[in-house]
């Protein structure tokens, strides 16, 4: 440890600490610019200077980059420092008199104007170099520079051309003090809807907010670790030292007795129907966008912009778009009405936007829907029945001038209709999941016409598969809102909790055999078996029935050719003394 005095007040520090270090981590706050706890210092702007008083001896130093030493005084407003550091921020203010950072240190010292000359009054930039040295020594893309010396001085690109080493981690951006570093988008747009941020997502994050356990991970596309090689700033703050870019990922294997499908799904494409402009109007978003657009913690901070920033003074919101047509998917999304009138009463709620709903039929079947429907109503919703045919940019009249149009037939007067917006949310619907068919080979399980998961009965068995031991739960098995899927997935844990409480299990009564003399070995039933409850003994070159996997279908009896496949309770004696019995009577 090392003793010494700041302000008049002693302190004791390990060794190896620098006088700023020190200061603030006994609340004495020392100004600085160009410092930052994940680089090292080096004292490029100097307003972090205090005078250090040893053996007598007095002498004006950088704190940022000044280890302490045992018995020294660090004055940090005495008269020297200030008028040091007020020369020094003067010097800044002619640099970069722009620069909101500068104008506020500034303002704090009391210098209402510099001494010296300035060049560009919109300047920001103070050359402390932060960006070049994330650039160079986290990143490892060198992709930024000094260029010329002395008072020409600039950081820009190698020789001010545009760099193919950039990778657009926006780390210059996040090490900027002043904000003279900004990211923007190259069609000026103020919000990127279909990406809902300026700038890469952040490489460690956590899935989604509610996740089960709440562990964050590193994804490897945005990691610039992954990229380059360098960085692992996470590495350095983690007090846990719990990252590890050295990890792979490994495949676990657990013996269960029951499992609980909940693939979820996957939403619609708006790409796929293209009459409704989607990817080529910046202004058309699709409904999950809007949700984060309007999410308090978004790039807006949950208020509804448009690209150009401005506020929407007209927004439409289409319903079914991907559910309830021949050409996609014909089956209804069940979520798709309701969501849209939240969004409409969201919309209500932050703008003064006139709000125009386009639905085929409105089905609000839940507690509590049908009242939220006419609450919206009264709000003002304007309300048009009828399946939008197309979005366009094109103008007829003055006032769709600068304005997406949509055409609507409105069935409920009988026209067409076209209704000029400024945004336009498509309620996207509800598909299967991508790997639906493999899980539901990987599994023995049945899907519908549709692809989702089939249960065993609609009303008798809904969270039920045919495969003993296998249940489903949330919209793996249909498109269902959040209400349901907690209850299915209640009731699916519940079933499977049950098979381990019983202790014993009971196996279907009719079952296939067969008889080892008359098998051939050909292995027919053992490709056809939709449950792979059949398996082919090499040794004796017969094939051989799990009872416990069999659920009598009957497939492998009626397809062996030499009879040796029979189903219990249903040979062909029992059938054919049935067929006598009947005669007989």
């Amino acid at each position: 440890m090392v003793n010494l005095t700041i302000d008049g007040k002693k302190i004791k520090v390990d060794e190896g600490t620098t006088i700023l270090q020190a200061a603030e981590k006994n609340d004495i706050k020392i100004p600085s610019l160009c410092f930052h706890p994940l680089l090292e210092p080096y004292a490029a702007c100097r307003v972090c200077v205090v005078e250090v008083i040893k053996k007598g001896e007095s002498e004006i130093v950088t704190s940022c980059n000044t280890k302490v030493t045992e018995g020294i005084e660090v004055k940090t407003d005495s008269e020297r420092a200030m008028k040091a550091r007020e020369l020094n921020v003067e010097m800044l203010l002619a640099q970069a008199p722009d620069a909101e950072a500068v104008q506020e240190l500034a303002k704090d010292l009391g210098i209402k104007e510099t001494r010296f000359e300035v060049k560009d009054p919109d300047e920001k930039c103070i050359l402390c170099g932060l960006c070049v040295r994330a650039c160079e020594e986290v990143v490892g893309a060198d992709a930024i520079s000094f260029n010329e010396r002395g008072a020409e001085r600039t950081v820009s690109t190698p020789f001010g051309q545009e760099s193919e080493a950039c990778i657009g981690c926006t780390a210059c951006s996040f090490f900027c003090p002043t904000g003279a570093i900004t990211v923007e988008d190259l069609l000026g747009r103020e919000v990127i809807h279909d990406e809902l941020h300026l700038g890469p997502s952040s490489a460690v994050r956590v899935p989604i907010r509610q996740a089960v356990p709440m562990v964050p991970f590193i994804d490897e596309e945005a990691c610039i670790h992954f990229k380059t090689g360098e960085c692992k700033l996470c590495e350095q703050v983690c007090e846990k030292e719990a990252v590890d870019h050295d990890m792979e990922d490994e495949e676990v294997k657990v013996e269960v007795g029951s499992v609980v499908l909940a693939s979820g799904f996957k939403p619609f494409d708006a790409k796929r129907i293209q009459a409704y402009g989607y990817g080529r109007f910046n202004n058309v978003i699709t409904a999950l966008e809007f949700e984060k657009l309007v999410n308090a913690s978004g790039p807006t901070g949950g208020k509804i912009r448009l690209a150009n920033g401005k506020e929407p003074e007209s927004v439409g919101i289409v319903h079914c778009v991907g559910s309830r047509d021949e050409n996609y998917n014909e089956y209804c999304s069940r979520v798709c009405c309701m969501y849209s009138l939240k969004f409409a009463h969201l919309l209500n709620e932050k703008t003064n936007a006139q709000v125009y709903d386009f639905y085929i039929d409105m089905r609000c079947f839940g507690k509590g829907y049908e009242e939220f429907y006419h609450r919206l109503l009264e709000e003002g919703t304007k309300f048009i029945r009828g399946r939008v045919s197309e979005i366009t940019d094109v103008a007829v009249t003055e006032k769709e001038e600068g304005k997406l149009v949509i055409r609507v037939e409105d069935t409920l007067i009988g026209a067409m209709r076209r209704i000029p917006v400024d945004m336009v949310v498509l309620s996207i619907g509800l598909e299967p999941g991508i790997d639906q068919n493999e899980i539901a080979r990987v599994f023995n399980i049945s899907c519908s016409q549709d692809t989702f998961f089939l249960e065993r009965h609609p009303k008798l068995g809904p969270v039920s598969t045919f495969s003993d031991g296998i249940f489903l739960a949330g919209a793996c098995q249909s498109p269902k809102d959040i209400p349901d899927t907690v209850a299915q997935a209640g009731a699916a844990a519940s079933e499977a909790l049950s098979l381990a409480d019983k202790g014993t299990f009971e196996l279907e009564p009719v079952t296939a055999e067969i008889d080892k003399d008359l098998c051939s070995g050909c292995q027919i039933c053992v490709s056809l078996c939709p449950f792979t409850a059949i398996t082919y003994n090499e040794e004796e070159g017969i094939s051989e029935i799990n009872d416990a996997l069999c659920k009598g279908c009957g497939t492998c009896v009626s397809a062996c050719p030499s009879g040796a496949s029979q189903q219990r309770h249903y040979r062909d004696n029992q059938i054919f003394a049935e067929i006598e019995g009947i005669f007989i009577e």
